[in-house]
């Protein structure tokens, strides 16, 4: 055989290689390249969507957070000023208390006071009318004295 021969065959098989390949083996290939690329395009497309969530979720939950810290401090605020409204409650309460019983100890010792005023007015009554009349023993007129007595008792209340 012959060099040129044995070349020029091995370049027809190799062409009709060359053919096969791009005729039916290339083509799939292709396909599955695409395919591949746009599997990678989308994943990729999918996961930058991904990161724009992640992000704005984070936005969201910051805004969040911060509105429910404001909440919490308006709670803590409403909170304190009914909590000073209590205590200003109790103490204008207990006020009052402590000044009802003031007066009602007041009116009492009041009262023991006339009580014991009367009880006194009784008893040096009881003792001018015994001591008068132990004095006046030797006088006749009783009643003349019980009507002095009398007036003098008036006097006194």
């Amino acid at each position: 055989m012959n060099i040129g021969l044995t070349m020029i065959s091995q370049a027809v098989a190799f062409a009709i290689f060359i053919w096969f390949t791009v005729k039916f083996v290339w083509p799939p290939l292709m396909r599955a390249i695409e395919q591949r690329q746009k599997q990678i395009a989308e994943g990729l497309a999918a996961a930058e969507r991904g990161k724009q969530d992640l992000e704005l979720a984070a936005k969201r939950a910051g805004e969040e957070l911060q509105r429910a810290r404001a909440q919490a401090g308006e709670i803590i605020s409403q909170a304190e000023k009914r909590g000073a409204a209590v205590v200003e409650e109790a103490k204008n309460a207990a006020k009052s208390e402590a000044e009802r019983i003031v007066a009602g100890a007041k009116a009492e010792i009041e009262q023991e006071v006339f009580r014991a005023k009367e009880a006194l007015r009784a008893q040096v009554s009881v003792l001018a009318v015994t001591g008068a009349e132990k004095i006046l023993k030797r006088e006749i007129d009783a009643k003349a004295h019980a009507q002095l007595l009398s007036g003098l008792e008036a006097e006194f209340r």
